[in-house]
């Protein structure tokens, strides 16, 4: 199967387009919109005292901030400098100086009266730290000393007893790689990363549907696309300068279409900043929006289907690529007689979309012989998640929407290298190239030198669960080790987490700065690891983009803030290795970062080429630029399958309301605005339909609560363009409402949607059970069930 090579990147069109513009007055002067100019001064501000080490990230560094992979101020879609705010929010993480001894070293107390946000602001972890059961302050410990007390217990454990975590803060391929090895040679198969929070799912169902789990296409597939559809996803808020290729593929004729339950502002209308037109006259970015139920995505998908099936039955091939299908395409007719069993009533309730509008998509998807289908959290965060991305890749597969220019798949990943994470193996369902099966288990040992255990690791959140068995359970975790997380800020049910996390004997926290979950006890003893940053790395590292591109991101001098004891992750992993089996240490002993990718290159058969990565600037492709190219996928029969689901209960019971809870201008769980520059919703907001609140004689501003068998919020209403029946709050903050031990069936992905009642705070407090234990966050009540 020939593969065709990315092209590099493309001049920008640049004939002014009026009939994109949001408003012909400058800089949308009066309207509610990020300030760029405004926060990058300040940003700029607030890196002062380090400013030629910050630029030097900015021009010489692969950013750290969401996947896109923008080298320097490159990248390889379009040509000329891109800079977004997510990158510049990121940056003082890496130009911050230590955190001040009197403030580090103070009673537990005092930091504990820090957030997340003030935390961060603190500054960075200077060399390794413990505080031990009963113990009031973190005590300085040597490199030595905090590296043999974590590999002293881990030798009094078995290897199922302890488990390893990797989140997505710039850390490399070659650090995820290292980690997933080591993991594996304690004999410990209990390894996760972050991907298990957000896109999981993305990978699962593509490699059921076309049998890869990555983006088939690349961005420049957009300029050219008759259609761009952004599926629960908000691009231009996660990934900021994807909005500039949004912006060249209108130019160049595609209509953009957002399903959403809300109508996100920064999906309507955005001021590109390093687009000239844009920033002063903005961009209207969605030419459509379909406002579908929270969960009713599978039914919209059917709605699209099983019209295709009725206009096939009017006129052959008006709807359905019959070429495509007959020969690249397994269960075609399984799936038709499946969806023709659904009525439009079924479908219109649970999609929450009526039958003209679910139409009019469907017909202009029927029209489009060129498509790109691009979702986010909005589709994976759910306990159907697979189901949901399995119908995306039916849709695609029906038109033959694959394996060619301007078309394909695309899971928009969020954050700057998560897809590299299961590439290296940091995943209790995968090993380097492949899935933890035999053959792949056997290939890799040959690979590695050393046997690999044969049971099944767990995923992140069932670890959690089972940090709390009984003490003599097998499975019981009893030391965690973390590089980078927050769990009580990215998973539900955050009080049990605290459990949880004080539950373990020991708890080994890698990092860069502190967070609220470092500073919660442990029976044992918490210890804190200073990592280096991705740019401070020996040798510097690669991480991989959305669309698979491997970029080199160099060793960068200067850091006028430089952490004297920080260590690059992979090294900590490495000596971790050489102190808890030293008699075969010569098997994990990397010395370079050169030897780690000439290492990864023999492991991953995709990432032949990652040896050749040596400086700034060097980028490659795994898979060329389409996977599936020619419609021809790597499965056993070449062909993609056809996935027939049923449409998911939500189990609303009358009067609910359905609650979603990832949105908002952050980074996963960290918060740099406490309003939201889009909509100016406060933390603390409860979005809401007008005629939902008017039936509930709820007004704007009005304290509501929210409440289910799992917890209550306390908010305020904020009339927003949000579908009826459904409501939006921030992550974290109404995480308390959600359960823990629900997960997606496949990928096992925490379900972050839940049921909720909505009541006026006034009529719920007048009748609030004695049963609620009370908690206070800030200036507002949070209560949990007893």
């Amino acid at each position: 199967m020939g593969k065709t090579k990315h092209q590099g990147p493309i001049k920008a069109t640049k004939a002014l387009q009026p009939k994109h513009w949001v408003s012909p007055i400058p800089f949308g002067l009066g309207k509610v919109k990020p300030k760029h100019i405004r926060d990058s001064m300040k940003i700029a501000w607030d890196n002062k005292d380090n400013l030629g080490y910050a630029t030097r990230i900015l021009t010489k560094g692969v950013c750290d901030g969401c996947a896109l992979g923008v080298s320097g101020m490159y990248d390889q879609t379009l040509k000329g400098p891109h800079m977004c705010t997510t990158r510049l929010n990121v940056l003082r993480l890496n130009t911050a100086p230590a955190i001040k001894e009197e403030i580090l070293h103070a009673d537990i107390d005092e930091l504990r009266k820090y957030d997340s946000t003030e935390l961060r602001k603190l500054g960075r972890i200077p060399y390794p730290l413990i505080r031990r059961k009963g113990e009031r302050k973190f005590s300085r410990l040597t490199w030595d000393e905090a590296m043999d007390l974590i590999a002293d217990k881990m030798k009094q454990l078995n290897p199922r007893q302890y488990a390893f975590y990797l989140t997505s803060r710039g850390i490399t391929n070659e650090s995820y790689y290292v980690a997933a090895k080591v993991a594996r040679y304690l004999g410990a198969n209990n390894i996760d990363n972050a991907s298990r929070i957000c896109h999981s799912p993305s990978k699962t169902a593509l490699k059921r549907s076309i049998g890869v789990g990555a983006s088939t296409c690349n961005y420049q597939d957009w300029f050219g696309a008759d259609v761009l559809l952004f599926w629960g996803s908000v691009a231009s808020n996660a990934s900021p300068v994807s909005t500039k290729y949004m912006l060249e593929a209108k130019k160049r004729g595609a209509k953009i279409i957002v399903i959403n339950p809300y109508k996100e502002p920064a999906m309507d209308k955005y001021w590109v900043p390093s687009n000239a037109e844009s920033a002063l006259f903005g961009t209207k970015i969605a030419d459509d929006f379909y406002q579908v139920n929270i969960g009713g995505d599978i039914a919209f998908m059917h709605g699209i289907m099983k019209h295709w099936f009725e206009m096939e039955e009017q006129a052959h091939g008006s709807a359905i690529n019959h070429e495509f299908v007959q020969e690249h395409v397994n269960d075609y007719e399984e799936l038709k007689a499946h969806v023709m069993t659904q009525s439009w009533d079924a479908i219109i309730k649970s999609a929450g979309i009526t039958k003209e509008r679910i139409i009019e998509l469907s017909e202009l998807l029927a029209n489009s012989k060129n498509a790109v289908y691009a979702w986010a959290l909005g589709l994976t965060m759910h306990a159907f998640a697979s189901d949901n991305i399995s119908q995306v890749a039916n849709l695609a597969l029906l038109r033959g929407h694959l394996g060619r220019k301007n078309n394909g798949l695309m899971p928009f990943r969020g954050h700057s290298s998560v897809q590299g994470s299961g590439e290296m193996g940091a995943d209790p369902f995968v090993l380097p190239g492949g899935d933890f099966v035999e053959d792949n288990i056997q290939r890799m040992e040959k690979i590695w030198g050393f046997d690999i255990p044969r049971w099944q690791g767990d995923v992140v959140g069932i670890t959690l669960e089972n940090i709390v068995l009984p003490q003599d359970h097998e499975r019981k975790v009893k030391l965690y080790y973390m590089s980078g997380g927050n769990f009580l800020e990215t998973m539900p049910d955050p009080t049990f987490i605290e459990k949880a996390l004080a539950e373990l004997e020991v708890r080994v926290h890698q990092d860069i700065i502190l967070n609220t979950s470092t500073l919660v006890d442990a029976k044992e003893a918490v210890i804190v690891l200073p990592a280096k940053t991705r740019y401070e790395q020996d040798g510097g590292g690669t991480s991989t983009s959305t669309e698979r591109m491997v970029y080199f991101s160099p060793e960068i001098e200067g850091n006028k803030n430089h952490i004297e004891e920080a260590r690059s992750e992979w090294k900590i992993y490495v000596d971790l290795a050489k102190r808890v089996k030293p008699e075969a240490a010569h098997l994990v002993d990397f010395k370079t970062g050169q030897e780690i990718r000439n290492e990864i290159a023999i492991a991953n058969p995709n990432y032949e080429g990652v040896q050749h990565l040596k400086e700034q600037g060097d980028v490659f492709q795994w898979g060329g630029a389409w996977l599936c190219e020619d419609g021809i996928c790597p499965t056993s029969d070449g062909k993609g399958s056809l996935l027939a689901v049923d449409i998911p209960d939500m189990g609303k019971k009358e009067g609910q309301f359905v609650l979603t809870t990832r949105r908002g201008k952050q980074f996963n769980s960290m918060v740099y605005k406490e309003t939201d520059p889009f909509n100016n919703a406060e933390r603390y907001d409860v979005l809401i339909n007008a005629e939902d609140a008017h039936e509930l004689s709820i007004a704007e501003g009005e304290g509501i609560v929210i409440h289910n068998g799992f917890g209550v919020f306390q908010g305020k209403a904020k009339y927003a363009e949000i579908s009826k029946g459904n409501l939006g709050v921030h992550f974290p903050e109404g995480n308390f409402l959600l359960p823990k031990g629900r997960y997606e069936k496949l990928a096992k992905i925490p379900d972050y949607n839940v049921t909720v009642k909505v009541e006026k705070a006034d009529r719920y407090n007048a009748r609030k059970d004695t049963k609620y234990v009370e908690r206070r966050i800030e200036d507002l009540e949070m209560s949990a069930p007893g």
